[in-house]
């Protein structure tokens, strides 16, 4: 799609793959915030060329107005029709999500070649840009929304995440790559009990490479940790080589499992995607698995990677279960349509904030969210 002659010589750049707006008008500190936010629903771009403080405030301003709670009449008509079903309730609030981000993505900032951003009071943004996008010599246009998530993302990579399980050390998530924030998987790849041998392991969909740091720290002589995202492959790297661990794990690229030569392992772990649905992002792949296909994948490949006596531990939220995406007979069909039986399991509840909100549409179905470590074995064992 061409871009609007008011992005003329820009490039459009949007790491979620939005469509650039068909129409574009220049705004400044003199818009106001009901009119942004009305041009916005209407799909109009918004290029912002005031003071880049007063384009935050405004864009607060927007998504305090996409968040107001519906209408008195709206809320009748919903009293009266009942609840939806629990499927229903997630794709419906998929969708308000979706039209939520479009909406607050049309206010959009310009930025020069070298990522600096020609706006007063401009925060200096161009070491977080590299690291999310890579060297950038021609000028492009963000949206602002974007733009502070990549910032966001940049001081997480600063400071790092705590991990218990490695003894109080940091594991530094890179932009668009899953960061271990929700603990409860991390705790429970720490509890489990080794198999007996543990000489080789391997971690599918390593991401940030906390996985493979507390399994090379509990004492498992030499992990082989996969990924397919180059943005994670080199997170895992650089964490792993800061923990001085890169002697005893091995990152390599890879669909799901290790190319050959690939041993059987004692252990393979696997923390998939839980949720069943499309993602509508590439930064959504850490939470979403359209038709449940890596978990598929997973359990069919196990029991030929597993070495004698070994287990294959996935590391999987009941949530879609909540919601009515899957159900735990499914899941246990798998397991033995894989050739796979339940050696155990280990539960965890949420420690993350949206298992309070009361506000939230999904709050009963995330209140109720259980994260499982189940020790898998070949049903011929």
């Amino acid at each position: 799609m061409g871009l609007p002659s008011e992005l003329s010589g820009f490039r459009w750049r949007s790491e979620s793959h939005a469509t650039p707006p068909c129409r574009v008008v220049t705004a400044d500190d003199r818009t106001k915030a009901d009119d942004a936010y009305r041009m916005a629903c209407e799909g109009t771009g918004l290029l912002w060329r005031g003071d880049f403080q007063n384009a935050r405030q405004l864009l607060n301003a927007m998504r305090r107005r996409a968040d107001r709670p519906p209408k008195r009449a709206q809320r009748r008509r919903a009293k009266s029709s009942g609840d939806p079903p629990p499927a229903q309730q997630f794709h419906l609030h998929r969708l308000a999500q979706g039209q939520r981000a479009r909406t607050l993505g049309m206010l959009l900032i310009p930025v020069e070649p070298g990522h600096v951003i020609p706006l007063r009071r401009a925060p200096d943004v161009r070491q977080a840009c590299v690291e999310a996008y890579g060297e950038a010599d021609e000028p492009y246009v963000v949206s602002l929304r974007e733009l502070l998530g990549v910032i966001g993302a940049h001081e997480w990579r600063v400071k790092g995440v705590e991990i218990p399980a490695l003894g109080g050390e940091r594991i530094h998530p890179h932009y668009g790559v899953f960061s271990p924030v929700r603990g409860e998987y991390v705790d429970l790849v720490a509890q489990a009990p080794l198999p007996v041998v543990a000489a080789l392991a391997y971690d599918i969909g390593t991401g940030t490479g906390v996985l493979s740091a507390v399994l090379a720290k509990r004492g498992v002589e030499r992990v082989v940790a996969t990924d397919h995202d180059p943005r994670a492959l080199a997170c895992a790297r650089e964490n792993l080589s800061r923990l001085g661990l890169s002697d005893r794990v091995q990152v390599v690229e890879a669909d799901l499992w290790p190319p050959p030569p690939d041993p059987p392992a004692s252990l393979v772990v696997c923390n998939p995607p839980w949720i069943p649905a499309r993602p509508s992002s590439p930064l959504e792949h850490s939470v979403y698995d359209p038709d449940g296909r890596m978990l598929r994948a997973f359990l069919d490949g196990l029991p030929r990677h597993l070495a004698p006596d070994g287990e294959g531990w996935l590391i999987l939220s009941d949530l879609a279960e909540h919601l009515g995406l899957r159900t735990r007979s499914d899941l246990l069909a798998r397991f033995e349509a894989a050739g796979l039986k339940v050696a155990g399991r280990l539960d965890a509840k949420p420690r993350h904030p949206r298992a309070s909100d009361t506000s939230d549409r999904l709050h009963a179905a995330r209140a109720a969210e259980v994260t499982s470590l189940w020790r898998l074995i070949p049903s011929t064992s």
